[in-house]
């Protein structure tokens, strides 16, 4: 009994030593991997100058962050709320998933900003050079989004109305681009339906499909979003590709219906000073009338620019909108 009991504990050991040096291998070679592949994490206490300055995003670190706002460098990534004007329900982990999910791309060697203009053109007007789109890679050859942030023209709140989709997007295995445009109406159509012209001609390098691709905007990125749709790329300086096969539209009041609409999903709050719910409910049944399937979500309470709406009763309207697309 005793020999038993011996040989049971002489096993236990060796199984709690095997168990110990199996850990410390695995231990050490995560260790060199993350040292192999330079990956240095931002947290909520990086600063915004931590993450533009950063050598992964060099040449573009710039645009991460509005350039038409005045921010101190120093400022924090749970700290960047008076940045973005007329938005609210700004996520600190959302923020700091997306820049992190940015550099670790650009670690494991993928380009994340593709300028869209070419060197002539840039070189003729500089301010295409804040111009392109961050791609927030999914499955390959899975289908594609087009995201537009607003800013009421003034500015690009990509941090707050653009990357969060994208990124959701991205991990429900779709391909999503970001657009970083001048902000002006006229400039922005122009940006856009380049953008579009851009994806459509890349497709098979890009590795997306643009057979079916969605567009997406909130507040003046939701105006660029019906406008592309409605009018199609001919209407802003480029030749004519297809329209998306559908439009997301978040909280913007546009009221005009033309009968060339594509299918459209729309989110608004009751308490959205900005754009009204009961403009945006009017439109998406003028719509309606007209043939073209269109829905709209209204979340009782809500003000302008709520975005993904994480923690918020409008948490989880972009799973619905993707069922619609």
């Amino acid at each position: 009994m005793k020999r038993k009991t011996i040989i049971f504990i002489i096993i236990l050991i060796l199984a709690v030593i095997i168990i110990e040096v199996f850990w410390f291998i695995n231990k050490d070679n995560g260790s060199n991997n993350r040292e192999t592949n330079n990956i240095s994490y931002f947290t909520k206490d990086s600063t915004i100058g931590d993450v533009i300055n950063n050598e992964v995003f060099e040449g573009f670190g710039n645009l991460i962050f509005p350039i038409d706002r005045s921010y101190d460098l120093d400022t924090t990534l749970d700290d960047i709320d008076d940045i973005y004007v007329w938005y609210n329900n700004i996520d600190d982990d959302t923020t700091v998933n997306i820049v992190n999910f940015l550099k670790e791309e650009s670690d494991n060697g993928e380009q994340v900003f593709y300028p869209i203009y070419s060197e002539e053109e840039m070189n003729r007007d500089p301010d295409k050079r804040n111009v392109g789109l961050f791609f927030f890679r999914g499955e390959e050859n899975n289908k594609t989004a087009i995201v537009n942030a607003g800013g009421g023209f003034m500015y690009v709140g990509a941090m707050v109305d653009s990357f969060p989709h994208a990124l959701a997007l991205s991990k429900m295995g779709y391909n999503a681009f970001a657009l970083i445009y001048r902000p002006d109406a006229d400039l922005a159509m122009e940006d856009l339906a380049r953008a579009t012209a851009y994806l459509h001609d890349n497709a098979s390098d890009l590795k997306i499909d643009m057979a079916d691709y969605s567009v997406w905007g909130g507040s003046a990125g939701g105006r660029m979003t019906a406008w592309i749709s409605t009018y199609g790329t001919e209407s802003f300086g480029e030749k004519a590709y297809p329209k998306p096969s559908v439009a997301i539209i978040e909280y913007t009041g546009l009221s005009e219906v033309t009968g060339d609409e594509v299918p459209t999903y729309s989110v608004v709050g009751t308490s959205d000073g900005i754009a009204s719910y009961r403009v945006m409910e009017d439109r998406i049944e003028r719509i309606k009338e007209n043939g073209t399937d269109a829905e709209i979500e209204v979340f009782e309470g809500l003000s302008h620019g709520f975005g993904l709406g994480i923690g918020t009763k409008a948490e989880g309207w972009i799973n619905n909108a993707v069922k619609f697309w």
